[in-house]
């Protein structure tokens, strides 16, 4: 990894590697890659020697751009079982940093907001989803985040009408 280089962090979404610096905890000293998040103005250290370990990847290519727009559009997951269950499944998708089964979240959540208001817990998680969804699509895209958000929201939007129709 480089300085430069756009990556995601799984359940914090893309940014940019700025810098290395070195920071000594507990008598221990170690690298950390410097990773500025455009959005939510973060800037987080991640352990040089763990990137791996905790998902760390390179953002996706206009290549890939394909997949996410098929599943944004693509027909809704059932929700089953409790709500615990449900929230529980949610996170685990989202804890996997792969930015299809993060769009499928976005997508879910979204329309089942629209149906019906979503617990406050899901919620948390819908916006969560689509700001890592959307952190990654601006570096995708090279375009602002309002524009990016739009593409996403026609996305998901395209398919309510065929969701409503099957209950």
């Amino acid at each position: 990894m480089e300085i430069g280089d756009k990556i995601v962090y799984p359940m914090h979404g893309a940014g940019e590697v700025v810098g290395v610096e070195e920071n000594e905890v507990g008598g221990v000293k170690q690298s950390y890659y410097i990773l500025e998040l455009p959005m939510g103005n973060l800037r987080l250290l991640l352990p040089v020697d763990k990137i791996e370990e905790i998902g760390v990847r390179d953002v996706i290519d206009k290549a890939q751009l394909k997949a996410v727009a098929e599943v944004l559009s693509g027909r809704a997951d059932r929700s089953v079982g409790s709500w615990n269950r449900r929230f529980h499944a949610t996170l685990d998708r989202m804890k996997s940093g792969d930015i299809l089964e993060v769009a499928a979240v976005a997508r879910n959540l979204s329309r089942q907001n629209l149906k019906r208001k979503i617990s406050s817990g899901e919620h948390r998680l819908m916006d969560l989803s689509r700001q890592i969804l959307i952190s990654e699509l601006v570096y995708v895209f090279d375009k602002p985040a309002d524009e990016v958000t739009k593409w996403v929201d026609e996305h998901i939007q395209k398919k309510v009408n065929d969701d409503e129709d099957e209950e």
